[in-house]
């Protein structure tokens, strides 16, 4: 597998490719966000690590580019800023996860393979389904509506697909913690309310008055067709 590292600290980034290739990965490192954004898209990485304090445009703004290109490759983003705050506006230009320095390398790698298992189809997943005037076509990866393209990041894709298996049924936030992100983050309810906003606005006529992504005040949330 290929990942991307952009991260300008030097010692840090060789830590990092040493770490990854110890792990038969095969990395390519970049210093700075303009010469990411141009491999971006051009090479089939399964996954890129990017830090947000690079040298001129900064990590969330070459995240949120490529992310509007529809480059869906998973991010993991590497980050001295800690609150709360920071890590949801990290979700939001379309990271997929958020890893505070310093960190071990041991949980880096471990958030690695969380984030490329989660490339995988859920289980129990039917071929095709619609809902208003939304088509997902999980053996494409597609999903549109009224016949148009929708980007959906990786999360986003394995939460609705976590959803849609479930229809019906109320999930609770540890169930699609522990479905989407793993064990890790099942008291991360952050995350999911962040992540089902999102779904809202892609899917949902009126994303205030849902028909579809349904809260469950106090529990969690539920699929209706």
């Amino acid at each position: 597998m290929r990942v991307l590292v952009v991260e300008d600290d030097v010692t840090l980034a060789a830590g990092l490719v040493e770490g990854l290739e110890r792990e038969s990965f095969k990395v390519d490192h970049l210093g700075a966000a303009e010469p990411a954004e141009n491999v971006f898209g051009h090479t089939d990485y399964d996954l890129a690590i990017v830090d947000i304090g690079l040298p001129g445009m900064d990590g969330l703004e070459l995240i949120r580019r490529v992310r509007r290109r529809g480059v869906l490759t998973p991010i993991l983003i590497l980050t001295a800023r800690d609150g709360l705050d920071d890590r949801v506006v990290g979700l939001d230009v379309g990271g997929d996860d958020y890893l505070v320095k310093p960190f071990l390398l041991p949980e880096l790698l471990a958030r690695v393979r969380a984030l490329l298992r989660r490339r995988s189809k859920p289980e129990g997943e039917t071929a095709q389904i619609c809902f208003g005037d939304v088509a997902v076509d999980f053996s494409r990866r597609q999903v549109s509506r009224s016949g148009e393209p929708v980007k959906l990041t990786p999360i986003e894709y394995r939460l609705l697909g976590v959803l849609i298996t479930n229809a019906g049924k109320v999930m609770t936030h540890r169930q699609l913690l522990r479905e989407v992100w793993g064990p890790a983050y099942s008291d991360s309810s952050h995350y999911l309310r962040i992540y089902v906003g999102h779904l809202r606005h892609k899917l949902e006529d009126d994303p205030a008055q849902p028909r579809h992504f349904l809260t469950e005040t106090g529990v969690g949330y539920r699929f209706q067709l």
